[in-house]
């Protein structure tokens, strides 16, 4: 579970991340990642919030997929900067993949959104 204060619940945020915030892809997942400047919000946490569509499969399906996107975003946000809100998207396929798929596909789109 994440912790409390990198939880994002905001919809304003969710739509900010996505719709100005660098985008990267897998076969299982989109990530967004904003970060925002230091004149627009002081400092704090990374924030981190999962979109998980009734296209992933069924509420078992769909709880599945964001428990386990959950854990593997609570090892990735401390070397998230600051302030910043990432948007994890499970596409369908997310829900046959297996925790180690879902893993390196979270690591590989972290490592291109943030190093450029």
């Amino acid at each position: 579970m994440l912790a409390r204060e990198h939880r994002l619940t905001s919809s304003a945020d969710f739509l900010l991340a996505t719709r100005q915030g660098r985008r990267a892809g897998s076969g299982t997942l989109v990530v967004h990642l904003r970060v925002a400047q230091e004149a627009e919000a002081g400092p704090g946490p990374a924030r981190v919030g999962f979109v998980v569509s009734k296209a992933v499969g069924n509420a078992v399906h769909r709880n599945r997929v964001k428990r386990r996107l959950k854990h593997l975003a609570r090892e990735h946000v401390s070397s998230l900067p600051g302030s910043a809100v990432l948007v994890i998207r499970a596409l369908p396929p997310a829900a046959a993949a297996s925790y180690g798929d879902l893993g390196r596909d979270l690591a590989r789109c972290l490592e291109r959104v943030s190093g450029a």
